[in-house]
């Protein structure tokens, strides 16, 4: 249940009655919300291994996005960070896309060693880009409103897409990520917790808690966790994926939370200052807009070990105020998110019932 998910599950919360589509989903790993709706995948759940390899499917995505039937809706909303924006629905929809960011591989990232393509995949990717990008572009035209998860992808749905866009932040659950009881007395570890793939950059905090010896813990899995554990010393230790519950005492009794990655929003981020919790991040993306330097966390500014040591030094000779920081995160509450959404909804279906009963 990472970020996008979490939207997803709010968006069934607001439309209860409404139907999914999907490319491919696990019913096994499903909230209860997301559950109830009646779902309707694409050709690629007939593959093998979808859920697992849906990636290596890429290249079938925009044909399996053609095929989705949604004529006969009056409102479709899609939550997307790849090309299902380019469904296709009646002329007199209304097709709200909420754009966690435009396909990072496809518009800026497939030549990234950090977003963790092989020298196949990079060749593959790099003779089907530039259709996927017009593909992407000419879908993305057909769109009545984007609502972006953040400034940063507000500003890249405007470069890639020359369309604007509405900010409204992600939810994040501040009546469960709470300030613990022993707030005052944090114990002596820095925490991670992420998806083990390479562009959230574990294997930079490794390669800094190595050198700096302090103690580290990781939360989550991917498929970079073998080659992580490999590299880590001792005071590094990995506890894979664990309930929600664990992961919120984590953040209640450790010393900072720790984030390398650029990322477009990081829910993740807002979830460990509900808790009280610094954090020490990179201060591009959607960092930027969560963290306040020096107030509720410390920036590093170069994707680099001593960047990173650098900022762990400062937060060693600062002082934080877990109520301040919480508050801060009480902006992104999944109440407000609700809110701001269903307004927005509401705002553009009057509006386009006024323009069709406009005089020509």
């Amino acid at each position: 249940m990472r970020g996008g998910e979490k939207v997803l599950e709010a968006l069934a919360e607001l439309f209860p009655s409404a139907d999914l589509f999907t490319l491919v989903y696990d019913p096994t790993l499903l909230p209860p919300a997301v559950r109830r709706l009646k779902i309707h995948s694409s050709f690629l759940q007939d593959l093998p291994r979808c859920t697992r390899w849906y990636r290596h499917y890429l290249p079938l995505f925009p044909e399996a996005v053609k095929q989705l039937d949604l004529r006969g809706y009056d409102l479709v909303i899609t939550s997307d960070a790849a090309l299902m924006k380019g469904i296709r629905t009646d002329e007199s929809a209304t097709h709200i896309c909420y754009c966690h960011t435009p396909m990072r591989c496809i518009w800026s990232g497939y030549e990234n060693p950090y977003y963790g393509f092989g020298p196949i995949t990079r060749l593959a990717l790099s003779a089907i880009r530039g259709t996927l990008c017009r593909w992407d572009h000419e879908a993305a035209q057909r769109v009545t409103c984007f609502v972006a998860n953040s400034q940063t992808v507000r500003g890249r749905i405007r470069k890639c897409y020359g369309r604007e866009s509405i900010v409204i932040y992600p939810p994040v659950d501040t009546w469960r990520f709470v300030i613990g009881r022993q707030a005052t007395q944090r114990e002596n570890f820095f925490l991670v917790v992420s998806q083990l793939v390479p562009y959230k950059r574990i294997d930079l905090i490794v390669d800094a808690f190595n050198r700096c010896k302090r103690r580290l813990v990781i939360i989550g899995d991917g498929p970079e966790r073998r080659k992580l554990e490999q590299r880590a010393g001792r005071n590094i230790q990995f506890k894979g994926a664990v309930p929600q519950i664990q992961v919120i005492d984590a953040m209640q009794r450790c010393r900072a939370f720790v984030f390398a990655g650029e990322e477009d929003f990081g829910i993740v981020i807002a979830e460990a200052q509900a808790c009280g919790t610094p954090v020490i991040a990179l201060g591009k993306g959607g960092a930027a807009e969560i963290v306040k330097d020096g107030l509720t966390g410390t920036f590093f500014n170069d994707e680099c070990v001593g960047s990173l040591l650098d900022a762990l030094d400062r937060f060693e000779r600062a002082s934080f105020d877990a109520e301040v920081i919480r508050a801060s995160a009480l902006k992104f509450n999944r109440g407000r998110f609700l809110n701001e959404f269903s307004n927005l909804v509401r705002d553009i279906q009057v509006q386009s019932k006024a323009q069709s009963r406009a005089p020509f």
